[in-house]
């Protein structure tokens, strides 16, 4: 029972750093967010943002791990058949994603983004050998199919940050329907 008590306890220090530095991000600049910040917003003491992390870039990394994961998960519920609503509901989920993760919404729009899409893109190369390895491509090869999964994949990240340096000025159902219309007209043909 104790050990339950201190796990939730951490868990929900945890979340409160997370939300802090989200809501931190909304005011400054990344770089520029310390540990005071943090523990200031999310109501804590230095010693239980200290039992967490090492420092702010631990922080970030470790938030970056989570974003990959929960865009892994979302990416797992995906099967891309030529069902306009399927894929429309996916694309909807991925903006609404987006716009609820200011991290991810941060990064699209800076500089700085560029090691955590190095780092995704790194994450997503070995997702893509794992899906070849369990799936035939049908009359592609296994190299040409891995660079059309590249494909849909870099030209979602391109039309989402595009929407964040627009600060989503179009509504998520237009950009959902954007990435529909590409994924079935454009790449869904070609892999079949």
């Amino acid at each position: 029972m104790t050990n339950e008590i201190l796990d939730e306890r951490y868990s929900v220090a945890e979340e409160a750093i997370h939300d802090a530095f989200y809501l931190l991000l909304q005011e400054k600049d990344m770089e520029k967010i310390t540990v005071s910040d943090v523990i200031k917003k999310a109501g804590i003491v230095r010693s239980t943002f200290y039992n967490h992390y090492e420092n702010i870039p631990a922080l970030i990394t470790a938030i970056e791990d989570k974003t990959i994961q929960d865009i892994f998960s979302l990416m797992e519920t995906f099967h891309p058949k030529n069902d306009w609503d399927m894929c429309n509901s996916y694309f909807l989920t991925i903006c609404e994603y987006t716009i609820t993760n200011p991290f991810l919404a941060n990064l699209l729009r800076s500089p700085r983004g560029n090691l955590f899409f190095e780092k995704l893109m790194t994450m997503f190369h070995d997702y893509v050998k794992q899906v070849m390895q369990e799936k035939a491509p049908g009359q592609h090869s296994k190299e040409e199919f891995s660079y059309m999964i590249a494909y849909a994949i870099g030209s979602t990240l391109g039309v989402l940050h595009k929407w964040t340096t627009g600060n989503f000025q179009v509504p998520k159902e237009v950009i959902a329907d954007i990435l529909t219309r590409t994924f079935i007209t454009g790449i869904l043909p070609y892999m079949s």
